[in-house]
């Protein structure tokens, strides 16, 4: 990406969180409190934006945008872009093949109906956003850097999290994809995003891939304004596919990442590394704002005392590899989603994520589940990183405190703490760590 700073574009108001007893029901989604209304707020943020529900096959205003909220108003989970058959049948269409057998045949179907003019068959209710003139839409701005003369967006809807961020696939009128847009919101997802601009620009400087090095998108556009950060990152190769053995760690991939796809790194002490340095930093700020903050800095405590002379190699991990951010294309793994990334952690994070994350997302683990998940993990695929028994089991402690300190960090984002990981990791880890003062939940 060229190095001048991003483009300056004027400021978008930013998401309004409305009081407790607005619930918005047919009128405008923005006054609701679950997903569609935060992602309403989040992307039609502009309170001059107008913005209605009509029940299903009610005529629209025809000057508005319009996008079926699908599968209903209260459990929404799709805003899918009506702007014509050709669109609308695309959003649903492109990259099926990466999706469940179970989720690609029922966007299948739904996209064949769209096609053929029948969505109303559906009868989804429609939102309708009407831009006043001289107003601007975020879709508007997008198609200008992207020099398109429209953009029609297709929105997921998932429930209000501090670190979710609305992401809009951009398709222009004939229904190719152009891009993905990520919208940073709040003090967390700005950060985030600013993350993955400035690892894809650097991963973007080096000529070719280097060996297992997986291939990556390229980052088009960052746009910055008062209150929102923006990435807009190429849209996947047409033909990509879902990768086989999901459950099956790409361990020299993950590796390449870790090193960059350079030369093992030299080991350093735990006890001596700029990581325990900067943890130190993450656990006295959390210290001084929440009780779990001294039990987490009890529990690096016991890591040092435990592992302090340990030699550790060091390295650059991912941040969020789970098997729903890769895919396939020509035999090349293409891993995306970049914002967790950051270039100091203990070779082994990846792959213990990758066993925590499934485990709860994909089979609703409880905390200890997981990270018995994460034993196994390690225990198994550990010796093609580097790993022997001592450090297998540095690695999976030391991503328990990692992922603590990110959740704690994300909790001050908006909607508070995630409930399936705090105080369950606390119990986790005084389980398999001497943490003092620490009393375990009934």
């Amino acid at each position: 990406m060229p190095d001048e700073p991003a483009p300056q574009r004027p400021a978008i108001p930013a998401p309004r969180t409305p009081p407790d007893n607005l619930i918005g029901s047919g009128g405008d989604p923005r006054a609701r409190r679950d997903g569609l209304g935060w992602v309403t707020r989040a992307v039609f943020g502009d309170p001059r934006l107008r913005l209605t529900v009509d029940a299903p096959g009610a005529a629209g205003d025809p000057a508005a945008v319009r996008y079926a909220v699908v599968p209903s108003l209260d459990d929404a989970r799709f805003l899918l872009p009506l702007a014509s058959r050709r669109v609308t049948a695309a959003s649903l269409l492109a990259y099926n093949a990466l999706r469940p057998a179970r989720v690609r045949a029922s966007r299948a179907a739904v996209g064949l109906l769209a096609r053929a003019g029948a969505l109303g068959l559906t009868r989804s209710p429609v939102l309708s956003v009407r831009a006043p003139d001289g107003v601007p839409t975020l879709a508007g701005e997008l198609a200008a850097l992207l020099g398109a003369p429209r953009l029609h967006a297709a929105i997921g809807v998932r429930p209000p999290d501090p670190h979710h961020k609305p992401t809009l696939q951009l398709f222009d009128d004939h229904g190719r994809p152009r891009g993905y847009a990520k919208i940073g919101w709040n003090d967390g997802t700005r950060a985030m995003v600013r993350a993955e601009v400035a690892t894809l620009g650097e991963l973007a400087s080096r000529t070719g891939r280097i060996g297992d090095m997986p291939a990556v998108p390229r980052l088009m556009h960052h746009v910055h304004t008062a209150d929102r950060e923006i990435a807009i990152i190429e849209p996947m190769p047409r033909r990509v596919r879902r990768i086989r053995r999901p459950a099956t760690p790409r361990t020299a991939a993950m590796l390449a990442v870790a090193r960059h796809g350079g030369s093992p790194g030299t080991p350093v002490p735990f006890g001596e590394s700029t990581f325990l340095r900067s943890w130190r930093r993450r656990a006295a700020g959390a210290a001084a704002a929440t009780t779990g903050g001294a039990i987490i800095d009890a529990a690096i405590d016991a890591l040092v005392a435990r592992d302090g002379a340990l030699p550790v190699e060091f390295g650059h991990w991912h941040g969020d590899w789970v098997p729903w951010n890769m895919a396939r294309h020509h035999g090349t793994l293409l891993v995306w989603d970049w914002e967790n990334h950051t270039d100091d952690a203990p070779i082994g994070f990846d792959l213990a994520h990758q066993a925590f994350q499934t485990a709860l997302s994909t089979r609703g683990r409880p905390a200890g589940r997981c990270a018995d998940a994460v034993d196994d993990a390690v225990r198994t695929h550990g010796p093609a990183l580097g790993l022997d028994d001592g450090r297998q089991r540095f690695v999976a402690d030391a991503y328990l405190v990692e992922l603590w300190l990110r959740t704690y960090e994300l909790s001050g984002g908006g909607t508070g703490w995630n409930a399936k990981l705090h105080p369950a990791l606390l119990d986790v880890l005084a389980a398999r760590l001497p943490v003092e003062g620490h009393v375990q939940a009934p």
